[in-house]
């Protein structure tokens, strides 16, 4: 039975890569918004970062929130009940507003569309049953002290392409 249950919980490894080679897609955890990414290079290099700030880490109910910065026309939100609720955020680094969306019936989150990327959205990827390897860290300085490092994943103090850690 636990190994039944283990497969049910999405075990990450038993989704091929190789099925992902033009996109990917899920949907929130009740089944009513359907998230696709078109983007034949979201597994053959580093995409996305870990940001450690405190609303992404709220909004992703953890420690750390894995997200995809990617250009708008290469997403599609499906929502056909209409349930995509959002949240104004103006308590965020640049003092800009950031949209949280998430799914108004299961609270899944969606993405974020942030003021200063007008052209971009911050997909959440923990939705996704792969999630391609990050490229960086962001509010590398708000880690807790007991989290392990990352790989060698470049970490920014602040935003990407900001100050790295220990410079």
């Amino acid at each position: 039975m636990a190994n039944d249950t283990y497969k049910f919980t999405g075990d990450p490894n038993s989704h091929d890569i190789s099925k992902f080679k033009d996109g990917i897609s899920a949907t929130c955890l009740c089944g009513s918004i359907r998230v696709t990414i078109n983007d034949n290079e979201l597994f053959t290099k580093k995409r996305g970062h870990l940001c450690h700030c405190a609303n992404c880490r709220k909004v992703a109910g953890s420690y750390v929130s894995s997200n995809l910065a990617i250009e708008k026309e290469k997403v599609n939100v499906d929502d056909p009940s209409g349930v995509l609720k959002k949240y104004k955020d103006y308590a965020t680094a640049s003092g800009k507003c950031v949209e949280r969306c998430f799914c108004g019936t299961c609270g899944n989150p969606i993405m974020s569309i942030a003021e200063i990327y007008p052209t971009m959205v911050i997909v959440k990827m923990g939705m996704f049953p792969r999630i391609p390897d990050p490229e960086c860290e962001s509010f590398a300085l708000h880690r807790h002290v007991w989290q392990g490092k990352h790989g060698d994943l470049p970490q920014f103090e602040i935003a990407r392409g900001g100050k790295k850690l220990g410079e």
